[in-house]
């Protein structure tokens, strides 16, 4: 049996609406609930709510506690919602975000993943001031993850049995006199960035240049990304770093991090 919503021309299934409002009941309630209080939350009767369940269990989506005769979410409903989670487009919940950053501090802001033991830049927004340095990373462009602040970043957030495989790989380049060649000191330097889920580039990909980068999670608290805000060493001086651009950064990942279901 279907109805018409008044104003539109969507029909909707009365049974598949009435299953997806238990379901909503469910994921918001916070704990097993009767089927007395789901008919009461949903207005519906009591045999219309048992069917209903009957059929949800039989398919997966919800479970009855044991011992007792409330129902929960079921295995199914979390695994359809991590699907729904993988499936989000990055670069578009991203954007406004970066939107954010680049008015906080008008300096070109980056978003970023990595590729084997290259980072791939998804997204850039360029800074306005007067004075623009030339920057290697574009959108669409593939650069080092060895002397890069988002490279540094995503390492850090490889589980150490995969990591070993990827550093292995890693070819140690040297742009600048500041760029970190030895491996153990870069496996200490990672280690750092693990630990603050931030990290800097003090000119190790382009002479004059710098570059704070921190980690974006999603709700499993595994670092999917990285954000970026590079500019002139004129600009982004120690003090400017340490004393305010690491806390503006930090923030605003952490708030993209939020929206992909990671809580802090």
């Amino acid at each position: 049996m279907s109805r018409q919503l008044q104003g539109d021309d969507i029909k909707t299934v009365q049974a598949v609406e009435r299953a997806l409002t238990i379901l909503e009941v469910l994921s918001t309630a916070g704990s097993p609930v009767t089927v007395t209080e789901l008919a009461e939350q949903t207005r519906l009767n009591i045999s219309t709510v048992h069917r209903l369940l009957t059929t949800l269990s039989v398919k997966g989506f919800v479970e009855q506690e044991l011992g007792s005769s409330k129902y929960k979410l079921g295995m199914k409903m979390f695994g359809i919602g991590n699907a729904a989670l993988y499936s989000t487009d990055i670069q578009t919940l991203a954007r406004p975000f970066l939107e954010e950053l680049v008015e906080r501090c008008n300096e070109t802001v980056n978003l970023a993943i990595l590729d084997g033991y290259e980072v791939v830049y998804l997204d850039q927004i360029e800074s306005t001031n007067i004075v623009i340095v030339k920057m290697f990373a574009k959108a669409g462009s593939r650069g080092p993850a060895h002397c890069t602040g988002a490279g540094k970043v995503l390492l850090a957030g490889v589980p150490l049995d995969k990591l070993d495989k990827i550093l292995q790989q890693l070819q140690m380049e040297q742009y600048t006199n500041e760029t970190i060649v030895d491996l153990e000191i870069f496996k200490k330097e990672l280690e750092r960035v693990r630990q603050q889920n931030y990290a800097f580039d003090l000119g190790e990909r382009d002479e004059g240049v710098r570059c704070v980068a921190a980690a974006v999670k999603n709700h499993e608290g595994k670092t999917i990304a990285a954000i970026s805000v590079s500019g002139p060493s004129s600009r982004i001086t120690n003090y400017y770093l340490n004393n305010e651009l690491v806390d503006i950064i930090v923030d605003v990942a952490n708030k993209i991090s939020a929206k992909l279901g990671y809580n802090a």
